[in-house]
């Protein structure tokens, strides 16, 4: 996928193939054979020699100074989140791989409040694997249930797919939010096996993936599509577990008085079929 041993690079080449000519300003002529802008005229826009910039993008200059930083995030057009991710790149320095705990585990504790919240409400790891849920959780969608990761269910997963009306807007957010997570560590064993598993199998997650997008997951609204009680609109909040190594609690919640709210209702007393209660994630390959 991305060149492993030149992050920056491969981050610059994808944000450059993504501006048009006439985006940047430029006035073109005849044929293009190269997506979004040449090299040169990034360089050109940006107020740096070509070969300084050729030297940047093949990773030959580690210490570019943040007004050349700047200056080439405002001609590709990066808002502050990408820029803040190219800066994390420039100051890359590949390291020994080093052991990370097979599992992520989940307090106790978290396990109760969970069962306590009268809201859909599941707690994820750093690659979006399911670790625990609520009943109403599970209900809501299968996705929910303890050991199944959501990029593998968005990516591979047709019945999946079909609970969310906004599917591609929802394979955008999580594939930004997995750049934003990951940063550098491209080394980490999980990351490698689950994006390798998606690049192969999923079309889409290539395409996406190739676009270098970063951000961050914020509070949305989620639609889905309920095989029993229809379509629900829901806000989804997400938030950091402190003292767990990058836990997140997720929430669904609907408006009070709305119809959302009296179909959740229904959800938790009609006692609809739920995935098994698990408390822990099944396996990944590796760890079998």
């Amino acid at each position: 996928m991305d060149d492993a041993s030149n992050p920056l690079g491969a981050y610059l080449r994808a944000r450059r193939e993504l501006i048009t000519p006439e985006q940047a300003g430029l006035r073109t002529e005849g044929v293009r054979r190269v997506p979004g802008l040449r090299r040169e005229e990034v360089a050109m826009l940006a107020g740096i020699s070509a070969d300084y910039y050729l030297r940047l993008e093949r990773g030959r200059d580690r210490n570019p100074s943040v007004q050349v930083l700047e200056a080439v995030a405002r001609v590709l057009q990066l808002d502050d989140e990408h820029l803040e991710h190219l800066v994390t790149l420039v100051a890359y320095v590949p390291r020994r791989r080093r052991p990370r705990p097979r599992r992520e585990t989940v307090p106790a504790s978290l396990l109760s409040l969970l069962d306590s919240l009268a809201q859909p409400a599941f707690i994820e790891g750093r690659y979006f694997d399911v670790l625990a849920t609520n009943r109403l959780a599970r209900s809501l969608s299968p996705g929910l249930a303890p050991g199944r990761n959501q990029l593998r269910d968005l990516f591979l997963d047709a019945e999946e797919q079909a609970r969310y009306p906004d599917w591609p807007g929802m394979t955008e957010c999580f594939v930004a939010s997995l750049r934003q997570a990951v940063g550098t560590d491209i080394d980490d064993p999980r990351f490698i096996e689950l994006t390798g598993e998606l690049a192969l199998a999923s079309p889409r997650f290539r395409q996406l993936w190739a676009r270098h997008e970063v951000r961050a997951q914020q509070r949305t609204v989620i639609r889905f599509e309920h095989p029993q009680v229809g379509a629900l609109t829901l806000h989804r909040e997400r938030m950091s577990i402190g003292g767990t190594n990058g836990l997140m609690l997720v929430v669904y919640h609907p408006e009070q008085g709305s119809s959302e709210a009296d179909k959740l209702a229904l959800l938790a007393s009609a006692g609809l079929p739920a995935a098994a209660d698990e408390r822990a994630p099944r396996p990944s390959p590796a760890e079998v």
